[in-house]
């Protein structure tokens, strides 16, 4: 797929959680194709620290207004100088980036499971499963109800269920003690967030004998191959994550 280095225009920066930003771009062009999976990487400009760009999922594509949305984690200088962005200012962005979950087919059930700010990849793929007739089943784990990202938003595209780890909103527990996991039978798994979480959701895929994909968010800092700190251990070798992922299927992964 081809690549784009663009300025886009900030939309609107929204403070969603203390910790999370939304930023809304757009461009006076029709935006590049994008597939759920891939990422962006952003260029920070006004951070002397802040050397190499900072990878961000695509969070959603809103074809209609024009729209790219990265759902932002501020955990260091150089996110939080994302966070300080304002509506008008430029964003310099290389796009799209990697490679995405499978899509899904007709007559496929599919579920969705996303931790933290791992969530975010997973709105666009049910946003495009939704376009195609299918109907997404989502999975979304957090430590308490506050810390639960865009549920309204992932409610307009299929069903929702929540996990949190003190009970305060959905089943108490982490997302792999979901009732929903004993109750139904899915065709495939996609799943992205902390990596402890998505081993244990690959464990369980493999012992039900579901398929399964994750995205890895291993440190990508050209998101082109060349730098190799972003390496995985896989079956088949060592492989960068930002361009022969970030999406695997995890029978590829040599997880315990």
């Amino acid at each position: 797929m081809k690549k784009y280095l663009l300025d886009l225009t900030v939309k609107a920066v929204e403070r969603i959680h203390e910790r999370y930003v939304l930023i809304r771009l757009t461009d006076e062009k029709p935006l590049p194709e994008m597939v759920p999976g891939q990422f962006v990487e952003v260029r920070v400009d006004g951070s002397p620290s802040t050397f190499l760009r900072r990878p961000i999922s695509i969070n959603f594509v809103d074809r209609e207004q024009n729209e790219l949305w990265l759902l932002v984690a501020t955990v260091g200088e150089g996110t939080r100088k994302l966070a300080e962005l304002k509506a008008g200012d430029l964003l310099n962005c290389l796009l799209p980036l990697g490679n995405g979950f499978t899509t899904a087919k007709q007559g496929e059930k599919v579920l969705l499971i996303g931790g933290g700010v791992g969530v975010a990849p997973l709105l666009y793929m049910g946003a495009e499963m939704q376009s195609k007739g299918i109907e997404p089943t989502f999975l979304l784990g957090a430590r308490t109800a506050k810390d639960l990202l865009l549920i309204d938003i992932f409610k307009r595209y299929g069903r929702v269920f929540v996990t949190t780890e003190d009970g305060s909103e959905g089943e108490k527990g982490f997302v792999t003690n979901h009732s929903i996991l004993q109750n139904e039978r899915f065709d495939r798994i996609s799943t992205c967030g902390p990596t402890p979480m998505m081993k244990a959701v690959a464990r369980f895929a493999k012992e039900k004998g579901i398929e399964c994909e994750a995205s890895l968010e291993n440190l990508m800092a050209c998101g082109l191959g060349a730098c190799l700190c972003c390496v995985e251990k896989t079956t088949e070798g060592n492989l960068c994550v930002c361009k022969d992922g970030p999406v695997f299927d995890v029978k590829k992964l040599l997880w315990e």
